[in-house]
């Protein structure tokens, strides 16, 4: 006999049926039936399902008394799996049969006439929500991937997609699931409308905005296909924009977006009231101020008699609460209460200041350094475990470890303690990044040919913080080999110490000349001493012993730039190689020299990131000077370089500047293989590298004593990139040049413009840039030309 929701008899059968409905479920309504021990439990119907799966469900167990209620909670159960369709709970004597009918498993999911995403980017994103291969086939589940799937071509603007979704069953209870898709054409903004303004002109209002009509680069940048998220965020950018110059009753009345019938054209009409604009009357402070309160109203960026700006109150208050922050006080709240004078058409402020408790940091938690040591981290750290929470430490330790440039990105979170109304914990997230620099130089001219210079560094080896260098250079001109490393806490206070052990060859720049070599064989060490967080002072000696080597030829020496006779003469003790007496005609083709240079240089370093830096400066000063050996002379050198932020972030403006001299001491000549160079990425880019200043008779570079270097840069985000900061385009302006003795001698200032894209690549920061040299000397002798390169890259620079 059966037991469902509508009959029920007694057992008049040997063979006793239970069937428990869904209705009687649902409804509480049941029929008793004569409750009895469980001898046996069998499972019928499972394909896939292991049995034990069904056993783990059930709420009896042989040898217990099965009941109703029994049965209705084991049905329940397992129809809550998902894994069923249907199932039965019949009775024959004192067995009870679990009759269960499996849910198709999904044997592949599929994708016809997908162009917009990718196939194994859809398959990845629908598996996340339960449909995918070897999951089991749910209708509803089905229904929400296709829904999903249209609301993502929705977003790009694909309003007239079309999506058919087939269920194929296939043998063992499996089906195949497919997607045809249709896309259709783009939806694009045909116009955007603004109504209501006064006081700005539409279209400078429209200029604001993100979104866009079709244009010369809207088929990469997509700026001109509607999003519901763009447009929230333009009405944002409306609203600051009318409250930083005053409108401080604004607003957004409506907004409207049509599609025409063909789903090919949007119009998007934004309504605006404007108000009237107001100055501000008065700004004051109340509250507890801690007796800083000329400290405080010093923060303040609105004052009296200005315009209102949001922009200038929003950073008052933050200016307030980051200095509470700074005593310790993380969660202060400062809030500005406005009083509006429309009459006057003026607003008052009062700004509430709650300092609230002071709080301390308990712990200081780091993670995602896989392969950086701890403590390499945590050395950087300014703010300390159990001492007040300091804001502008905190802020600073993380400035202080991205400028390690070992991660790809620095975070920071202060998180409440549990259970605690004064303490709180510190955070640090870190994604590590390959710290292996292959550096390469390339540049390329028609009227030239292609150069190479390149060299390996590896910084944090082995997750210590150090840092180990391999430049090797076996190029036809110039070859070397140079060992290096760098402790940057040689020391516990910071002091840093490096060594370096090279060997350099150098010839001449032509292939149609072989007529000198420079070779150089020497080592140094330097130690860094930090004097504030910023500013490191570095002091150092090496020895070096350079060879400079003309050819045994009469003709090739002739041929030797007039420079490097002068200076294996002037080592050698006269003057004029025609002399009888001179070094070439006693057999001395070249000359030895042996310097010990000593070096002092002073370093501040502010910026917010030694890869990708947006805003602070740098400076560098360094003097080399060499007091013994054979070559007398120093060296001194200044660099700075200043980021500043433009456009709400979106843009930087960098600047670098670079000045550099030479001379030699005791009346000897000066080294000229301690001559500057200049030209190409890292200099004045448009002139090949290192072409810029005095040339020989066949226009090889020399370089100078002296050297002049100015670049300027703005820097952008790549269209489409959003704020990436690893990748940027930027156009330039760069100026400078190469002197033969001090800044006295000819050749002006050699100058370029043009537009490059920089990149932080997994091998180390890439630049391309493409320049055009305003100012050079095309025609005249090889000495008098200028060597021009439009095309340059550089896989390990800097600025």
């Amino acid at each position: 006999m059966k037991f469902n929701s509508e009959s029920y008899s007694l057992p008049v059968f040997p063979r006793r049926l239970i069937a428990i409905a869904a209705f009687a479920l649902c409804s509480g309504y049941a029929h008793a039936a004569d409750p009895f021990t469980v001898k046996d439990i069998r499972v019928e119907g499972i394909q896939r399902t292991e049995a034990g799966t069904v056993f783990s469900y059930l709420p009896v167990r042989v040898g217990e008394t099965f009941t109703d209620d029994k049965g209705a909670a084991a049905i329940k159960a397992l129809y809550a799996t998902g894994f069923f369709k249907d199932v039965r709970i019949e009775v024959e004597g004192d067995v009870l049969v679990v009759f269960v009918e499996e849910r198709p498993a999904i044997a592949s999911v599929e994708f016809t006439g997908t162009k917009e995403f990718e196939k194994d980017q859809l398959t990845k994103a629908l598996k996340e929500i339960g449909v995918g291969e070897s999951r089991i086939f749910d209708k509803a589940l089905v229904d929400r991937a296709e829904q999903e799937l249209k609301r993502q071509y929705l977003s790009r603007g694909l309003y007239g997609v079309q999506i058919t979704t087939t269920v194929t069953p296939l043998e063992r209870n499996r089906v195949s699931v497919t997607f045809a898709v249709d896309e259709g054409d783009v939806s694009r903004i045909k116009n955007i409308n603004i109504i209501g303004n006064k006081a700005f002109s539409e279209k400078e209002l429209i200029s604001l905005l993100s979104l866009r009509t079709p244009g010369w680069f809207t088929w990469y940048s997509k700026a001109d296909q509607y999003s519901k998220q763009k447009l929230a965020g333009d009405i944002e950018a409306l609203k600051s924009f009318y409250l930083n110059r005053g409108y401080i009753e604004m607003q957004i009345e409506s907004t409207q977006v049509s599609i025409t019938p063909d789903k090919k054209d949007i119009f998007i009409t934004i309504n605006i009231k404007e108000g009237e604009k107001f100055t501000v009357s008065d700004i004051k402070l109340e509250g507890e101020m801690l007796g800083r309160e000329a400290e405080l109203t010093s923060l303040l960026k609105l004052k009296k008699g200005d315009v209102f700006s949001g922009e200038k109150l929003t950073a008052s208050t933050k200016s307030i609460s980051d200095r509470l922050g700074n005593f310790g006080y993380a969660f202060a709240n400062v809030n500005a209460n406005p009083q509006i004078d429309r009459e006057k058409k003026e607003v008052a402020f009062t700004v509430m200041i709650d300092p609230g408790k002071r709080v301390y940091v308990r712990n200081i938690n780091i993670s995602g350094n896989t392969k950086t040591r701890d403590e390499v981290i945590r050395r950087e750290m300014r703010q300390f475990e159990n001492s007040w929470y300091d804001g502008e430490k905190i802020k600073l330790s993380r400035d202080r470890i991205d400028r390690l440039d070992y991660f790809n990105d620095v975070t920071v979170e202060t998180p409440d303690v549990v259970g605690k109304t004064d303490q709180v914990d510190v955070n640090i997230g870190v994604t590590e990044k390959p710290t292996g620099n292959i550096m390469l130089g390339a540049g390329f001219s028609s009227a030239d040919k292609l150069s190479l210079s390149g060299g390996v560094n590896q910084a944090n080896a082995f997750g210590s913080g150090n840092t180990l260098g391999v430049n090797v250079n076996t190029s036809r001109l110039n070859r070397t080999i140079a060992l290096s490393s760098t402790n940057p806490y040689f020391t516990d206070d910071g002091i840093s110490r490096s060594y370096e052990v090279f060997l350099r060859t150098t010839r001449p720049p032509t292939i149609n000349t072989g007529d000198y070599r420079i070779r150089t064989m020497g080592a140094n060490i330097k130690f860094g001493v930090p004097f504030t967080e910023y500013d490191t002072v570095f002091f150092g000696a090496g020895v070096e012993q350079t060879e400079v080597q003309t050819y045994t030829s009469v003709a090739n020496y002739n041929d030797s730039p007039d420079v490097y006779k002068r200076y294996v003469d002037s080592m050698n003790g006269v003057l004029s190689p025609s002399d009888p007496n001179s070094a070439f005609q006693q057999g001395q083709h070249d000359a030895s020299a042996l310097a010990v240079p000593l070096t002092a240089a002073w370093q501040r370093d502010n910026r917010d990131s030694a890869l990708v830096p947006t805003r602070g400066r740098y400076q560098r000063a360094n003097f080399e000077l060499s007091p013994a050996g054979d070559s007398n002379y120093y060296r001194a050198t200044y660099q700075t370089q200043y980021f500043q932020p433009l456009f709400n972030g979106s843009t930087t403006l960098a600047l670098n500047g670079e000045i550099n001299y030479g001379k030699a001491l005791g009346g000897k000549v000066y080294p000229i293989f301690k001559n500057f160079y200049g030209g190409g990425i890292g200099s004045v880019r448009g002139y090949e590298s290192s072409s810029l200043g005095p040339k020989a008779a066949n226009g090889d570079p020399l370089g100078g004593s002296a050297r002049l270097i100015f670049n300027a840069e703005l820097q952008m985000p790549f269209p489409g990139s959003g704020l990436d900061r690893s990748l940027r385009w930027f156009t330039f302006f760069d100026a400078g040049n190469v002197y033969a003795d001090g800044f006295g001698g000819g050749g002006g200032v050699k100058t370029s413009v043009g537009i490059g894209l920089s990149w932080v690549s997994p091998i180390g920061p890439l630049k391309l840039s493409f320049g055009k040299a305003l100012n050079a000397v095309t025609d005249g002798t090889p000495q008098e030309r200028d060597r021009t390169q439009a095309f340059q890259f550089q896989l390990g620079t800097g600025f």
